[in-house]
């Protein structure tokens, strides 16, 4: 991603530069590839806990199904950036506000994780004389593929025991004002493997085929999740997108019911490649025969590094100016870790990393930060100023 747009905007601040910059235009143009590939039976919902910059969803809004949210604010955020655009409630919490919230917003799905979540949602519906759609969130006894996170298929928060649907399906008519008419999957985040992806969402439609033929059921939908992934490694492997969706149309067609649609909800795979992160150094210094780089910035802007335990991928901008009396800090050749500005040796963004040369002054860029970045982070830890947040749409910068 190229920084030209800002150079004029970073030559004038008399500030060390902090900024989010985020290119609409190849957002768009990323979310139109990966939607044209997908089978004809699949929802794309995108999952605004990524990235919920109103940008961000205002330009992915006319290339998706829907928006995939986890609380009252998202929901306000995805009205606000298409007021029609369908919607589906996921989270484990679901408080009776935010369900009240939900529906009087026209939420027309939400994933259940609990049979009390169910109760709950089916009485506030019948308060408000309204009938919703559900799908009920299955944590899965089957074996997991690998990933960086594994939401389900252990103890977790998330979901219900795969032990526990048969319970639920056989006493779902007390539940009047709910129609289950599916089950959804998220299991585990930032897969890389495609085939293994292929056979996860196989052995999702093999079980959900088991309950629909033993209660009966006339299943709609299959939410499969998300969890495909960006590789943030000096390996840069891509997950192969091309695979996948052709290994699913031959699925879905040997294995889906008539009638039976699939919903996904991808975030990262959307939006990780749109944004960047670029930070100004502001110390250079050795501490123990190590090298340390001091940002402006860090994790509280940036939490995913910290959050994932990564060497987070980035390369440096050389400014040759520098107008000040004193010497120059600088590194040639040389391992060098690069932290934030917080009062915690756990402000790092990466660890112990080859660099060419480094100066007081230079820029460094973290690529791949258009997800999980400045929306996971505790922005105002120890009260430092926020970073400037651009984007360009239509060849025209805004912030």
């Amino acid at each position: 991603m190229s920084l030209e747009p800002l150079n004029q905007l970073l030559s004038d601040t008399q500030q060390p530069i902090c900024a989010y910059y985020y290119d609409l235009d190849a957002l768009a143009e990323r979310t139109k590839r990966i939607v044209s590939q997908l089978p004809k039976q699949v929802r794309f919902y995108y999952a605004i806990k990524a990235n919920s910059d109103l940008p961000v969803l205002s330009t992915l809004a006319p290339h998706i199904f829907g928006f995939e949210v986890a609380s009252l604010g998202e929901v306000t955020n995805a009205r606000e950036a298409a007021a029609d655009a369908p919607i589906a409630f996921g989270g484990p919490s679901k408080t009776n506000p935010e369900l009240e919230g939900a529906l009087l917003a026209g939420v027309e799905l939400y994933h259940i994780e609990s049979a009390f979540q169910l109760a709950r949602l089916s009485a506030l519906a019948a308060t408000h004389g309204r009938s919703v759609n559900v799908l009920l969130r299955v944590n899965p006894r089957f074996e997991l593929p690998d990933a960086t996170l594994q939401m389900a298929g252990k103890p977790t928060q998330f979901g219900i025991d795969q032990l526990q649907i048969d319970d639920i399906l056989a006493s779902r008519d007390q539940f009047e004002h709910v129609n289950i008419i599916g089950f959804h999957f998220h299991a585990l985040s930032n897969n890389l493997n495609a085939a293994s992806h292929l056979k996860l969402v196989e052995t999702y439609l093999q079980t959900c085929g088991s309950w629909q033929e033993t209660h009966r059921l006339d299943i709609k939908l299959i939410n499969v999740g998300g969890g495909i992934g960006i590789d943030y490694s000096a390996a840069d492997t891509h997950f192969d997108w091309g695979a996948y969706c052709s290994g699913l149309q031959t699925l879905l067609d040997n294995a889906l019911p008539q009638g039976v649609e699939i919903a996904m909800e991808c975030g990262r795979f959307v939006t990780a490649d749109c944004g960047i992160y670029l930070t100004e150094v502001v110390d250079i210094k050795q501490n123990h025969d190590q090298h340390f780089a001091v940002l402006r910035g860090g994790t509280h802007q940036f939490r995913l590094p910290a959050s994932w335990q990564h060497n987070h991928p980035f390369h440096v901008v050389k400014r040759d100016q520098w107008d000040y009396p004193y010497p120059r800090p600088h590194i040639t050749q040389d391992a060098v870790t690069l932290c934030g500005e917080l009062c915690t040796p756990k402000d790092v963004l990466a660890r112990n990393v080859m660099i060419g040369e480094l100066r007081v002054g230079d820029l460094v860029v973290f690529d791949k930060a258009g997800a999980y970045g400045w929306h996971i982070s505790h922005h105002d830890f120890l009260s430092h100023p926020h970073p400037d947040r651009y984007y360009m749409r239509n060849g025209c910068l805004f912030s």
